[in-house]
């Protein structure tokens, strides 16, 4: 039998890897275990950040009930919103999140806004509240991923370098194939694979690095809210690239730009800027103190 996922140039092959296990007729999605398996590693990274500066995990836990309520419906608004032309004709799929559809970036937009009334609501420091969780948040979004990689979702278009992936042409969504990965298709004992960039996993390895720089990064933290625009601006400079290489991008209603690497673009720039205007303000502060 034919696997179901290669890594040619690696010599790995995957020889089977379903999207879900089956229990007394009802299917959980390894893509639904997966996401809160995220939630749950996030929630404990979380926790740790908070001891290592001097804060109480409990209040991290009463953060994290509502953070990820609303996270996982933000994250399918936009979804939806950006995905409107198939969805206004097929409204209960709205509904239907199991196969996927959760964007990372209208899960992050509702977190914040829920992490500044938490802030107001429990009288603490919101930017605080988003250094110590987005260590949590990079976390989770590096291990929700591989949710991508078993729905067969997530790739990018078509290459034939070291890290490139083939997948079961059958496997995958024909609104993800492009031309050009149509033109490259691979076929083995009467199989026919498509090759490609597996952008989940490059996003997953890039938030492994910011991951490792928020964490030796905040010994140095010289003030509330700096961690979270370092976050910003690492993760949004992996996701300008990676989102430019992906087959599946949402894009803003009829202009062929893709929403997610638009947004980056922003966040790079805005954090960029802040770190630096606070550097130098800092450095001026000390000169003339």
């Amino acid at each position: 039998m034919a696997p179901d996922i290669r890594f040619p140039h690696l010599g790995i092959e995957i020889a089977s890897l379903g999207k879900g296990i089956t229990i007394g007729g009802f299917t959980i999605a390894f893509y639904g275990m997966i996401i809160a398996f995220g939630m749950v590693m996030g929630y404990l990274m979380t926790a740790f950040q908070a001891k290592r500066t001097g804060q109480e995990p409990d209040l991290y836990l009463d953060l994290a009930l509502w953070d990820i309520v609303f996270a996982v419906i933000g994250a399918r608004i936009y979804y939806v919103v950006f995905s409107w032309d198939y969805y206004k004709d097929n409204l209960p799929q709205i509904f239907n999140t199991r196969g996927g559809g959760l964007a990372i970036y209208g899960g992050v937009i509702a977190g914040v806004i829920t992490t500044i009334i938490f802030g107001k609501v429990r009288k603490q420091n919101f930017f605080q509240l988003l250094d110590t969780a987005c260590v949590g948040l990079i976390t989770g979004q590096l291990i929700g991923r591989w949710g991508n990689f078993c729905n067969r979702e997530a790739f990018g278009g078509y290459t034939n370098g070291l890290f490139a992936m083939q997948l079961k042409e059958s496997d995958v969504a024909s609104s993800n194939l492009t031309h050009a990965v149509l033109k490259h298709i691979v076929e083995i004992d009467g199989t026919r694979y498509i090759q490609v960039h597996p952008t989940f996993l490059y996003e997953s390895l890039w938030n492994v690095g910011v991951l490792v720089v928020l964490l030796l990064f905040t010994k140095h933290r010289k003030y509330n809210g700096q961690i979270f625009l370092i976050y910003l601006l690492g993760y949004g400079l992996g996701r300008v690239w990676i989102e430019g290489l992906r087959t599946d991008q949402l894009i803003f209603f009829g202009t062929g730009v893709a929403v997610s690497q638009v947004l980056s673009g922003v966040l790079v720039v805005a954090s960029a800027g802040i770190l630096i205007y606070q550097y130098v303000k800092g450095r001026q502060e000390k000169k003339t103190a």
